[in-house]
């Protein structure tokens, strides 16, 4: 669906010991939620790390699919701003995009983010949650992150986006650290974010990825 083999969710020892996000949600008859496969490949240079998908994008299966979530603007500006015309490569320039650069088709958003070394997923496999409020995740079950070494030979960056995915830097650092893999914690391009502008959310995002994506 996402481009490339899904990578098989085993909660390791490590990764199993997280601590669970503060909560405020107490019903114990929640459904559980599943998130999303992971979208990556060899090319993958940047892995954005989520928390766990919102309603919108769980009813679509598409990252990132609220209409007002700044992630797809902010990756307009970041290839536009490091590649130039070459944000658009032979096989996505053909592509129909939006005012800002984004292309329309949610298959298509995929292939251009792959095309350009990004790469996604979430810290969370599954939890119960009412609404998208990261502050209302329980019982949240992490994603085995170990996989990806193999998936993606070329990672250079780790970037968290959010303060609910930043709480796991440390394990992250852990793992990726050895292999010379940096990691660093973004303004969420959520929506509930709002004190951060679209600008200010593509100036920092810019100055985080930009480095990684065009070292090769």
């Amino acid at each position: 669906m996402h481009g490339g083999p899904p990578i098989q969710t085993v909660v390791s020892d490590d990764m199993a010991r997280l601590p669970e996000p503060t909560s405020t949600f107490t019903s114990t008859s929640a459904p559980r939620l599943v998130g999303l496969p992971p979208l990556v490949d060899a090319r993958t240079r940047v892995l954005v790390l989520g928390s766990f998908p919102g309603v919108a994008s769980l009813a679509a299966q598409q990252y990132y699919g609220h209409p007002r979530n700044h992630f797809w603007p902010v990756m307009a500006h970041v290839f536009q701003a490091f590649f130039g015309s070459g944000a658009y490569s032979e096989s996505t320039k053909s592509y129909q995009k939006n005012e800002l650069g984004v292309p329309l088709a949610y298959a298509d958003r995929c292939a251009w983010l792959l095309a350009h070394g990004v790469g996604l997923w979430d810290v969370y496999a599954a939890c119960q949650r009412p609404g998208s409020l990261d502050a209302d995740i329980r019982a949240a079950e992490p994603n085995d992150l170990s996989g990806l070494l193999a998936q993606c030979p070329r990672l250079k960056l780790v970037a968290h986006n959010g303060g609910e995915s930043g709480k796991h830097m440390r394990q992250i650092r852990a793992l990726f650290g050895p292999r010379g893999v940096q990691v660093v914690q973004l303004p969420s391009t959520s929506p509930a974010n709002a004190s951060w502008s679209l600008a200010r959310k593509q100036a920092a995002w810019g100055e985080a990825l930009g480095p990684a994506l065009v070292s090769g």
